[in-house]
């Protein structure tokens, strides 16, 4: 037999296994049906563990059973996307846990951040919120959490990633440990200056202050000097010591925020290494709200520890037409090799195809949780 002829063959089954995918997706719309009269849930694991290995019997090599084993979880998997779509169609399903809102209320909100006045959360804050922000700084984020937790503030700025260094992870396990969630974001260039009392010359310097990483991204330019450096909580610390000091042969080494607050001079920009680094802040508040114009989501979730998990969780993405645009992990605590997936993807709570996606990965993932939509 040629090839063309092989191909023939080929086409006829394939139109034939199209046909019969067809009837079956309609007869999962029917068991879709049936599940909204009697309010059983769509997945049942017993079931399509059952039914994957009767078809696994049937087939006469291990190849084919494993091939036979994965056509089927992928079947079964579109099977409840569809029965998800319908029962949403009907009504069920519809409703989130969050209000949705024409604008954040932040004229008169009282907002907390970390770090102190002058830091790059302090600039984010004011960014966002305005100079005339009524604001107060705690020392650590957990602080801040708890803050905006016990209704002390209405919001709270956070840093949750730099485009260089990479996830804050403890931002990550705190939005899992509390009832917060994310209303906004602003992002902050990281641009680090040197940064002197008034009329101070280069050549004056003896000593530098600094957050022990703005140090360290500013390497190359301090190896560069024979200046002594030493390591600050934070750059706004450092540009305060160095203000309150009054000494020329002090400098510090923090953002152009600082400088303009603390009264100093600015004597070189961009001394860090990068020249794209940047942090982005995430805006948090106690309450399930989200703005009628917010375009991206933020979730989390675990997966049972098998084979093939994690891709089905994402399916539901693929099938809903969303763009995801990141996925990173944490490993979960006191269970050894096992991770929470914190997701962000394109949409609004509002959206038909949002909520589909939603609804699937709360029926088949552990503990799913909606980090807010801003």
């Amino acid at each position: 037999m040629d090839l063309l002829q092989l191909r023939g063959q080929l086409d006829e089954i394939d139109a034939k296994i199209v046909e019969l995918y067809e009837k079956r997706m309609e007869i999962s719309g029917n068991v879709a049906r049936y599940k909204i009269e009697t309010g059983k849930k769509v997945l049942d694991k017993a079931r399509e563990k059952e039914k994957i290995q009767t078809v696994k019997s049937l087939t006469h090599n291990e190849f084919n059973s494993h091939g036979i084993e994965e056509l089927f979880e992928q079947i079964m998997a579109v099977s409840r996307k569809l029965q998800y779509r319908i029962i949403s169609e009907s009504g069920g399903y519809n409703k989130l846990p969050f209000i949705k809102v024409d604008s954040l209320e932040t004229e008169k909100a009282r907002v907390v951040f970390q770090g102190a006045e002058g830091a790059y959360s302090h600039a984010a804050m004011t960014k966002y919120f305005g100079e005339q922000v009524n604001s107060f700084h705690v020392d650590t984020f957990r602080d801040a959490m708890i803050a905006i937790d016990e209704g002390r503030a209405d919001f709270a700025v956070l840093p949750i990633e730099n485009s260089t260094a990479g996830i804050v992870s403890e931002i990550y396990d705190l939005l899992v440990e509390f009832e917060n969630y994310i209303v906004g974001e602003q992002v902050i260039k990281i641009e680090h200056c040197l940064m002197a009392v008034p009329g101070t010359k280069i050549e004056e310097i003896e000593t530098v202050y600094s957050h022990p990483q703005s140090l360290m991204q500013s390497a190359r330019y301090l190896n560069e000097h024979s200046w002594q450096q030493i390591s600050m909580q934070n750059n706004a610390f450092a540009a305060k010591k160095v203000a309150e000091d009054k000494d020329k042969t002090k400098a510090a080494i923090a953002g152009e925020h600082a400088a303009n607050l603390y009264g100093l001079e600015i004597l070189e920009k961009g001394v860090n290494q990068s020249s794209t680094n940047s942090t982005r802040f995430i805006i948090v508040t106690n309450q399930k709200i989200f703005r009628e114009d917010a375009t991206k989501v933020s979730i989390c979730f675990e997966v049972p520890h098998e084979s093939g998990s994690l891709y089905h969780m994402l399916s539901h993405f693929i099938y809903n037409n969303l763009n995801m645009n990141k996925i990173e992990s944490r490993p979960i605590e006191d269970r050894n090799w096992e991770y929470r997936f914190f997701i962000d993807f394109e949409g609004n709570l509002s959206d038909s195809a949002v909520k589909n996606a939603l609804r699937g990965l709360r029926e088949e993932a552990r503990n799913m949780k909606i980090l807010g939509n801003y």
